[in-house]
């Protein structure tokens, strides 16, 4: 019996994901989980961003990930001094001696992969000047509006905001960000393998895993998996959870639980599987949601955080459902 293009997808998807993820983790050691998350929110049309103190290879990630895909790649190094035109371009006035004419002259974020690094460091005006361009893929200067090659992707990184030289992202852009992912320090034999690595000669960059035809086809197949309605209710109820949580001032918005959707659905590719399962809605909750909520002030004082805040919120729906 011949096999459908829809039942052939999973195993295919599947396949490309674990080269493309091998690609990486041969660069960035230890941090399995990390690389996944980003390849599932990438494949989802979704930005990401990456947290983690320094030295912790959060920039060597996202460079490593568009080496691997074949993707054209910028990079903005953010800082507080750094315009909005710095980001997105400029419109100048060209005078060849005898007329004069205004052009706009094209910024960084004009590229497939965006490497935001360290974006907190910059002012939230500066910040702002890519929130048209994550969400409408294009960018608006002088009443014209420019549109961006797809795929488009920001990988922002950032440090903690506790650490010095630190502004908080704007609400409307952590919004947007379809994964907040967190890279921790590595373990005692991860690091020594990573001393191993970075020590000697200079390691190869991973080659292209991908082509950008190849990535708008993942994209595509990701977008056409089904969800049954018990999945759909079950995102709506951790959502909803979310917002009678007594701690949470603000919970997760509707583009909270887009991400959710989404986000299972590449899990389930990435597993082989067709369809989403509860499993997958579950292993999204965390990097979808946990910079969605605007926790109260009891909750600083008591020092709770997102992460163990969604821990109860899944803990509540999955008792109520029983």
């Amino acid at each position: 019996m011949e096999t459908s293009a829809a039942e052939a997808a999973p195993a295919a998807f599947q396949e490309k994901f674990k080269s493309l993820a091998a690609a990486i983790q041969g660069v960035i050691l230890g941090q399995e989980r990390v690389v996944e998350d980003l390849l599932v929110a990438a494949l989802a049309r979704g930005h990401v961003l990456v947290e983690g103190a320094p030295g912790l290879g959060k920039t060597r990630l996202v460079r490593a990930f568009a080496d691997a895909t074949g993707l054209r790649f910028g990079r903005i190094q953010f800082t507080p001094d750094l315009m909005p035109a710095d980001v997105t371009g400029t419109t100048v006035f060209l005078d060849d001696g005898k007329s004069g004419r205004f052009e706009f002259q094209r910024g960084p974020v004009f590229t497939n992969v965006l490497l935001a690094d360290e974006i907190n460091r910059a002012t939230p005006k500066t910040q702002s000047a890519l929130l048209e361009a994550m969400q409408e893929h294009a960018v608006t200067a002088s009443g014209t509006r420019y549109a961006l090659e797809e795929p488009f992707l920001v990988l922002a990184t950032q440090n903690p905001i506790e650490m010095e030289g630190t502004y908080p992202l704007p609400e409307a852009q952590l919004d947007r960000f379809l994964f907040k992912v967190q890279i921790d320090r590595p373990d005692a034999a991860t690091l020594k393998r990573i001393l191993i690595t970075t020590t000697g000669p200079d390691p190869e960059a991973p080659g292209g895993v991908f082509t950008r035809d190849e990535v708008l086809e993942l994209q595509r197949v990701l977008r056409a998996v089904p969800v049954a309605e018990a999945g759909l209710d079950y995102v709506v109820r951790l959502v909803e959870a979310t917002h009678t949580h007594p701690l949470v001032r603000l919970g997760a918005s509707p583009r909270g639980a887009q991400a959710m959707v989404l986000a299972a659905k590449g899990y389930a590719l990435a597993a082989g599987r067709p369809n989403v399962e509860l499993e997958d809605v579950r292993r999204a909750l965390l990097p979808a949601l946990r910079h969605r909520l605007l926790l109260s002030f009891e909750a600083e004082v008591e020092g709770a955080d997102p992460d163990g805040i969604l821990g109860e919120v899944l803990k509540r729906v999955d008792q109520g459902a029983r």
